[in-house]
């Protein structure tokens, strides 16, 4: 990839429209130096980790409620299938507009965006139980935390490690249209500032950091969470 981004800007030839990796790279190590970069990156992922974590927990308890119980389902089904075609920039609107242009506003818009995804992924997964293993469990009259620690959250692993995965990649993305449209700080209020500017240098410099990060998290956290979640499939 570095290789033909090489070879696009020598043959673009204007270093104002796309910047050689030898032109970014030392942006991006200025930036470091700087610390800007470090703490911009910092509050990006501060976000993201909290719209992470209210997703998976309100998107795993609402699909479990819907996937086990049919008069649940019927009522919730059209708000899940409206929330799931809800465009993310009219959420990000409504909540800078309702909430104000704070951080709650700006992790409540992200969350939202993300849980439809998580209760379909989980719902699904939940219609799916095996029903023996449950019959197993009230013939052994296990407790309700018992059924779901031994019973249940074994056979949603799988799906709740791939809701996971899915919906990281698309609270990075809705995070920094957040910044862009209403915070003064993180990855993408910095790429608003340089698009202003007109500096693609700066708005790859700090483009690419953010991915670097990203797949450093998917290698060292995401990919071992669901070989982790998966591995009694394969025993």
């Amino acid at each position: 990839m570095v290789l033909g981004w090489g070879a696009l800007a020598l043959l673009n030839g204007d270093p104002t429209v796309l910047p050689g990796p030898w032109r970014v790279l030392p942006l991006v190590g200025a930036e470091l130096a700087s610390g800007d970069l470090i703490h911009h990156l910092a509050v990006t992922l501060r976000r993201v980790a909290l719209a992470f974590v209210i997703a998976m927990s309100v998107g795993i308890a609402v699909g479990l409620l819907m996937g086990s119980s049919p008069g649940a389902d019927r009522w919730l089904d059209p708000w899940l299938i409206a929330f799931l075609n809800l465009p993310a920039l009219v959420t990000i609107v409504l909540c800078y507009l309702w909430i104000g242009l704070n951080e709650v506003a700006a992790v409540t818009a992200v969350a939202i965006n993300k849980i439809p995804t998580v209760v379909v992924t989980i719902r699904e997964g939940t219609r799916a139980l095996d029903r023996q293993l449950s019959d197993v469990a009230t013939v052994f009259r296990m407790s309700p935390w018992v059924r779901f620690r031994h019973v249940v959250l074994p056979q949603l692993g799988p799906y709740i490690a791939s809701a996971g995965r899915s919906g990281i990649s698309l609270i990075w993305k809705i995070v920094l249209v957040v910044e862009f449209l209403g915070r003064s700080d993180g990855i993408g209020f910095k790429i608003h500032l340089y698009f202003q500017l007109f500096d693609v240098g700066m708005v790859l410099a700090y483009a690419l950091s953010f991915v670097v990060v990203m797949l450093a998290i998917e290698a060292l956290f995401l990919r071992p969470w669901e070989a982790h979640a998966t591995r009694w499939r394969r025993a």
